[in-house]
């Protein structure tokens, strides 16, 4: 048996603590025998403390509407996407964001709208989610770090909410900015990043039927560790790029610096598309582990989002724009 030393491992080999605790219940699952979606949000929220953590009354959402650009993938646990998450405003390990987010508070929010638009201004969250025009969407989401999942994210195109702003002609990117509260969130009273968090997108990016922004997930609002009250989610990136708990969108002209570019260009590119022939310095891209089994499976181009995205990029070097 051959056995790594520590500086010969890459994070994307590590067996997450809870899938090793758990290693029989994955075991067991592989071979059929698995909790249906009311059965494992009942589970986790019986578990207690450190498993589902809302730090508010969790509203649940009506009249959603089914849409046409879910998966048919078997879906994650809810204990799985609320327990191991990224989320480095609360702590740099996948538990922290369920154990350091209790203090947030997500309630009352604003979104401000700034730049190269018609119609800048303050927003209340309620004026940027009309809750007829909530839809449900099964998205994988895949990490940088080799692991991936799959949610039923509740949210609107944003798409239909840029055009309400009204973008001027030379808007041709989105700018996104996290909240900035260190009193409620620990992980920003660390210099692990420049904060506030800040992410973007390409307009036309930012504009395709598979951008939304999130406001739940399971049927239910979201909770803090999944990025209350408000994030975007671009299943075709990697996860960073959908940023959570948004207080701004600005609209510029050219690309806006991004937190993790900022930190380290050489990993983290401005445009971050899933691409498993371009490896991440400490890792290789071409496999990953969806969250709760023990196999690797092989990455897809774009997360397999390719039949829809991939004309936004022709003729672009993808190694260089990575």
């Amino acid at each position: 048996m051959l056995i790594k030393k520590a500086p010969d491992i890459r994070w994307s080999e590590v067996t997450p603590e809870r899938l090793y605790v758990n290693r029989r219940e994955f075991i067991r699952a592989s071979s059929g025998a698995a909790l249906g979606a009311l059965g494992a949000l009942a589970g986790a929220a019986a578990a207690g403390p450190g498993v589902v953590t809302p730090a508010y009354a969790q509203d649940a959402l009506a009249n959603v509407r089914t849409s046409a650009f879910s998966t048919s993938e078997k879906l994650n646990s809810v204990e799985d996407i609320t327990t191991y998450n990224n989320f480095y405003e609360f702590g740099t390990d996948k538990s922290d964001p369920a154990r350091y987010s209790g203090r947030f508070k997500p309630k009352p929010w604003t979104i401000a709208v700034e730049g190269l638009v018609n119609k800048p201004g303050d927003y209340a969250l309620e004026d940027f989610i009309t809750p007829q025009a909530l839809e449900e969407r099964i998205y994988r989401l895949r990490c940088v770090e080799a692991w991936s999942m799959v949610i039923p994210w509740i949210g609107i195109p944003l798409g239909g909410v840029i055009r309400r702003f009204e973008p001027a002609p030379k808007a041709k990117f989105v700018e996104f900015t996290t909240v900035y509260r260190p009193s409620e969130m620990p992980g920003q009273r660390r210099p692990v990043l420049e904060w506030p968090y800040v992410e973007g997108l390409r307009l036309d990016e930012a504009t395709h039927p598979l951008s939304i922004l999130a406001v739940g997930l399971y049927g239910r609002t979201l909770l803090n560790q999944s990025g209350a009250p408000i994030r975007l989610v671009v299943p075709w990136k990697y996860g960073f790029k959908s940023i959570k708990s948004i207080v701004r969108l600005r609209f510029v002209e050219k690309p806006p610096p991004t937190s993790w570019s900022l930190q380290n260009s050489q990993e983290y590119g401005f445009y971050s598309n899933v691409n498993p022939e371009v490896d991440h310095p400490r890792w290789s891209q071409a496999r990953e582990r969806r969250i709760g089994e023990f196999l690797k499976r092989p990455t897809a181009m774009f997360n397999g989002y390719g039949d829809q995205v991939a004309g936004l990029y022709a003729g672009m070097d993808l190694h260089k724009y990575y």
